[in-house]
Parts: structure tokens; sequence; C-alpha cells
């Protein structure tokens, strides 16, 4: 059965409607199991240094532990690369069949500007 989990510093900061928000999003798609791994988008935006910034439910649906070192992301719109970098995250390891918020930041050389980036998708490469 899916589980869902907060990293340490995400579970004392977030706001208790974020929190709702994402358990809200864990029910809608906890059962989809289309796939072992399943990015379900929260929210996009861009910082001050330009970064974008995709904040994501990644559902780790198979039996092994999924972690992010070296890991190829593409964040893509309709089928288009708007996306492509390189993550190496030691803190961030998700065990099987466990969901984890969690923000992946873009470096500005790594994305395409957009007049929006709301309805993209992340998947591993």
């Amino acid at each position: 059965m899916q589980k869902l989990q907060f990293e340490t510093s995400w579970d004392k900061a977030l706001a208790a409607e974020d929190r709702q928000q994402i358990e809200k999003l864990f029910h809608n798609t906890k059962k989809l199991n289309s796939s072992e791994i399943l990015f379900s988008r929260i929210r996009v935006a861009i910082n001050h240094k330009d970064e974008l910034l995709v904040t994501v439910l990644v559902h780790n649906f198979s039996d092994r532990p999924l972690d992010f070192i070296n890991k190829r992301l593409i964040y893509s719109i309709q089928g288009e690369v708007i996306g492509d970098s390189k993550f190496t995250l030691p803190a961030l390891v998700i065990q099987p069949r466990v969901s984890i918020p969690w923000t992946f930041i873009f470096p500005k050389e790594t994305y395409t500007e957009q007049p929006s980036y709301e309805t993209g998708q992340i998947t591993i490469q």
C-alpha cells in the first residue's frame, strides 16, 4: 500500500493549507500505479535567480528504493522539452511504495523560457 511521507524539513515548515493540498493530491493519485515512478505536479514557479522550481509529489510505486544520484529529469509541456537537467540529491531516497513531495530546481541555463509552465510534467530519462 502506498504511503505519503514528508522529508523532515518539509514536515516542519509546510503550511497547513499546503499540507492539505498535497494530501488531497496523494489520495487522488496514489492508486494510479501506471508506472513504477510517477511525478504529480503541485506547483511551478520561477525564483529570484530565474531558476525553474518544479514542486511535485514523487510516487515510487516500485519494490526498490529510488535515489536521485546523477538522474536526468526532463520537464516537458505537451511533449516539448522545456527543461533538462541532471540531479544529484543524496538526501532524497524514496523507499518502495512511498510518495514524497519535492521541489526540483532547474538552473536558468537548463530550461527554455515559456509564457506559462503550469501544464508541464517531469519524467526520468
